[in-house]
């Protein structure tokens, strides 16, 4: 299944936090482009060794 997921890019100091808020996860880097590339690896990651439910759960409190 192919799920559209919300990726929020801010400033922090020196460098940018990346956000994923239907499933609670972050991640960062030097650049708008390099946070968004560490979110999207991060999510991967999540989706790879997340139970069922765990993953259920996180998606079920984003609707």
């Amino acid at each position: 299944m192919n799920r559209r997921l919300t990726a929020i890019v801010e400033r922090e100091g020196d460098g940018y936090v990346a956000l994923c808020p239907e499933v609670d996860v972050a991640s960062q880097g030097d650049t708008v482009s390099d946070a968004r590339d560490n979110l999207a690896e991060a999510l991967t990651l999540f989706f790879e060794t997340a139970s069922a439910g765990e993953i259920d759960s996180r998606l079920r409190g984003a609707r």
